[in-house]
């Protein structure tokens, strides 16, 4: 046995490999050490014919999957061995076999994962500075494929998917992607394959061959090749690992990043769409406050609209139309809701019956929430809305399967296979006869224990039964003289002796011969209807993606119907109007719920680009991404919060919002800071929504002001951007733009002032603020009283710098200014130059007007450095 244990091993090297042995799965060597440390299981040994006993430690078969969900989320891949015959009919060695291997990609247990996200193997190929990506989930069924052109687009997606496993080629692994990085940052495991499983020829026959189709061009990939290369790949190691087919694999789905709204993954982490920034969990994001959903599958689906807004008016408006008939039925709403409440996970429930590990506790879910679909198919024909009848027409009640599954199996079967109990009686007149016979065989032992009592005069001799010795006569030894010659003795106990006789042999041969053939026969019987389920996998499938359609847009209704949201208006005109909107996420966490309603007005032309100003903690950043919300909201279909609002389609929204480092990989906040403004200046559009908070705030004042400046004026210009922009800045200098560039407007926080104190409003009015209240907001947050003083000391002798007069000067050239600005399509895109605001003589003027006996060293220095970045523009004009 363990020379076929080490030969199974060689071929799993990168496994735990779990080795059925009776009634555990036992590991050894290296495997038991590393399972005893992660499982906190005792580690034993065994003879083994080696000069040592080899380690050893072992877990009931019974309850394994606990344990290796353990063991694969923390980064491990378990090979299953399972015993292939019943050892007690064995010849020889019981015959084993690899049934499954369980990687983080590959989890099917019901309590492995989360039941309201996907769980996704992604496959990716690279070739040059191309990918192919497949994403598959396993425990639904779920294949999507696509191409991306770039490493940054394939990063987007691995964010967007978040993975559990990556598998891919050898370039993928020399393309320069930072891959502990992700490891660590998503906690991805992530494996190399061989080239050979990434073989064109053979990638593109397996498709065809699951698919059961003669062109690949049948499923939309004609204009896939790597992706195409990418999805047989996946679905080998699929085969390999499940050690099947994957039958409920039944569509692929192709998509590109044109379809949706992109978001990148720092808008994705800055908006908190389905985890906060800090505690990485669901409350407190968009998710959270949208998610009514009674069904997995209708989680699931939510998650991944909030991750893939559209951008089709039609499919937005024909969202929102079933929402609104759905508000304005609250009944039925409500009958539906309850409906679905009862319907367990189809998607997953199907998974496990094709890959053959669903019990019968599986079927009789399933068989339950098939009862739902017929009612709720009913109840959906009142409704008129297209996308409501259309969801209608896509369930099918699956009478056949329900009439199956509810003939065949008993109303509370055990989960284990083999203990009997599965089938109802009158499924089959075979198992009905074995069954009374185990029945029947309770009067024969008692009629036998009845007679011999009478015979023998043993008036407490009792019939017993235990899985070693089988039934046996016990007698107490105060009447053991009365034993008859015929007895046979069978165990001594301390005060009692076990025997059998002739005709108990016979009984007990009879009763457990039936009891066994009963069980093979309903381990057998169940097979059959798990089988028959299996092959209707694409009919299920169907009907629990319109169930997961109908759950998302009744808690879309749900929703607006308790916090009152309204319907917006969708146009393609770039108008973004919002009356009184408030942040969807902040006004549920207000214990009060007295949230200040803002409105917003961005649109392609005079209010393009909103500069915010105005102290910390006033509420600009929740007002900046509860625009971006609202947007978000109203492009998958849901009801916004707001009294009314207007939506021009965004085909992306970028933020760039607070301060963070990423020293991991060697980048400070600047860093990260002027990376993803790169990103947004590179890849928005004029249909895009732009949220920019705080440029430049992370490298010295002139510096940053600069940048700020320039990324104001290369967004705002309609010659090389022209984005809806919303920019918040405690550089009031930029406010000088306003009236200098066309469609640049200054908004601020209102404040009031009460002596040293301040009350922030949390309104945004017209116009500019004059000051940050940067003291002042210190001291609410308990600076010591000597700082502030001291602080409010030297911003006295500040006050007299000439920055602002400098930002009117380049504000008055701000229009030549624009015309510096490079072709969106240059290589370095964005820089400006503002040295054709410099003269010399006028430099030389200002230098013998300066009195430097009024002025203090810090204002020296910044006008000499001033005056110096200015000259040094003008001499590289003259170069």
């Amino acid at each position: 046995m363990m020379q076929h244990y080490l030969e199974m091993k060689k071929q799993y090297p990168d496994c735990l490999l779990l080795y059925r042995i009776g009634d555990f799965y036992e590991m050894f060597f290296e495997d038991a050490k590393t399972a005893s440390r992660e499982l906190e299981l005792t580690l034993t040994g065994k003879d083994c014919g080696l000069p040592e006993r080899a380690p050893m430690c072992g877990v009931p078969f019974h309850a394994v999957e606990p344990y290796i969900a353990k063991l694969v989320k923390r980064g491990y891949k378990c090979a299953i061995a399972e015993q292939m015959e019943d050892p007690k009919l064995a010849k020889g060695l019981v015959k084993r076999a690899v049934i499954r291997v369980v990687t983080p990609g590959t989890l099917m247990g019901e309590n492995d994962i989360e039941a309201s996200r996907n769980n996704y193997l992604m496959s990716i190929f690279a070739i040059d500075s191309s990918f192919g990506i497949a994403v598959s989930d396993v425990s639904t069924g779920d294949f999507l494929v696509t191409d991306v052109g770039t490493r940054r687009a394939l990063l987007d997606e691995i964010s967007r998917f978040e993975p559990a496993e990556i598998i891919g080629n050898n370039a993928l692994f020399m393309s320069g992607i930072d891959l502990d990085a992700l490891r660590e940052k998503i906690g991805v495991s992530i494996s190399q394959r061989e080239n050979d499983d990434f073989a064109e020829d053979a990638c593109r026959d397996i498709l065809k061959e699951h698919f059961k189709v003669a062109d690949l061009a049948g499923l939309g990939l004609s204009d896939f090749p790597n992706g195409t290369i990418a999805a047989g790949a996946a679905l080998r190691y699929i085969y390999e690992t499940q050690k099947n087919h994957a039958e409920h694999i039944t569509t692929l789905r192709v998509y590109t990043a044109g379809e949706y709204m992109m978001l990148d993954t720092s808008s994705r982490r800055n908006l908190e769409l389905t985890e906060t920034l800090r505690e990485k969990q669901k409350k407190g994001t968009l998710l959270w406050v949208l998610d009514r959903t009674k069904t997995a599958m209708g989680g699931r689906l939510l998650r991944t609209l909030v991750e893939q807004p559209l951008i089709s008016r039609e499919q937005i408006i024909a969202r929102q139309d079933a929402v609104d008939e759905l508000n304005m039925n609250y009944i039925s709403r409500e009958e539906l809701t309850e409906y679905l409440s009862a319907i367990y996970d189809l998607e997953r429930l199907v998974g496990r019956i094709s890959c053959r590990t669903a019990n019968p506790r599986d079927l009789v879910a399933l068989g339950k929430s098939l009862d739902m679909l017929e009612p709720i198919r009913e109840q959906l024909k009142a409704f008129t809305s297209p996308l409501l009848k259309k969801t209608a027409g896509e369930i099918d009640p699956l009478e056949d399967i329900r009439k199956l599954i509810a003939d065949a199996i008993a109303d509370d079967p055990p989960v284990m296979l083999r203990e009997g109990g599965i089938i109802r009686e009158g499924y089959s007149k075979e198992a009905d006869e074995l069954r009374h016979a185990k029945t029947d065989g309770k009067t024969w032992l008692a009629e036998l224990e009845n007679s011999e009592r009478e015979k023998t005069g043993i008036r407490n001799l009792k019939i017993k039964y235990n899985k070693v010795f089988g039934y046996y006569f016990e007698v107490t030894n105060s009447f053991r003289e009365q034993v008859p010659d015929y007895f046979i003795r069978k165990q001594t106990l301390v005060n009692a002796e076990r025997y059998t006789t002739a005709e108990l042999q016979a009984t007990e041969e009879k009763i457990l011969g039936s009891a066994d053939k009963l069980n093979s026969l309903e381990f057998a019987l169940f097979g059959e209807v798990r089988d028959k389920t299996a092959a209707e996998a694409a009919r299920i499938q169907k009907s629990a993606r319109a169930i997961a359609v109908l759950d998302v847009l009744i808690s879309f209704s749900s929703v607006a119907a308790r916090y009152g949201y309204v319907k917006p208006s969708i146009n393609d005109k770039g108008v973004i109007r919002i009356k009184n909107g408030r942040h969807p996420v902040v006004e549920r966490m207000m214990k009060d719920h007295m949230f200040v309603a803002n409105d917003t007005l961005l649109d392609n032309g005079k209010n393009r680009f909103a500069i915010i100003t105005g102290p910390n903690m006033a509420g600009k950043s929740t007002y900046m991404r509860q625009t971006a919300l609202i947007t978000l909201m109203a492009q998958i279909g849901s009801f916004v919060p707001a009294d009314e609002a207007d939506i021009g389609i965004c085909d992306r929204i970028f933020t760039r919002v607070g301060a963070s480092d990423d020293l991991a990989s060697g980048q400070s906040t600047f860093m990260v800071e002027m990376t993803e403004v790169a990103n947004i200046l590179r890849n928005a559009t004029k249909n895009s929504l732009i949220i920019l908070d705080e440029i430049g705030r992370g490298t010295s004042t002139l510096d940053g002001m600069a940048i700020a400046w320039a990324v104001v004026e290369y967004v705002s210009s309609a010659r090389t951007l022209g984005a809806k922009t919303l920019f918040a800045t405690h550089y009031h200098e930029l406010t000088e733009l306003e009236g200098s560039i066309p469609g640049v407007m200054n908004y601020s926080i209102a404040v009031r002032e009460q002596g040293d104190e301040i009350i922030f409003l949390r309104k945004i009015v017209r116009g500019s603020a004059d000051k940050s209240y940067g003291i002042q907001v210190a001291k609410l947050a308990g600076v010591p009283e000597a700082v502030i003083r001291r602080a409010k000391e030297i911003l006295e002798g500040l006050s007299d710098a000439d920055i602002t007069e400098r930002a009117k000067e380049l504000a008055d050239g701000a229009s030549q200014n624009r015309r510096k600005i490079e072709k969106p399509d240059d290589v370095d895109r964005g820089q400006l130059s503002f040295s054709d605001t410099v003269d010399t003589e006028a430099i030389l003027k200002e230098i013998m007007a300066l009195n430097v006996n009024q002025m203090s060293p810090l204002e020296a220095l910044n006008e000499l450095d001033r005056l110096q970045m200015r000259l040094k523009n003008r001499w590289q004009e003259k170069m």
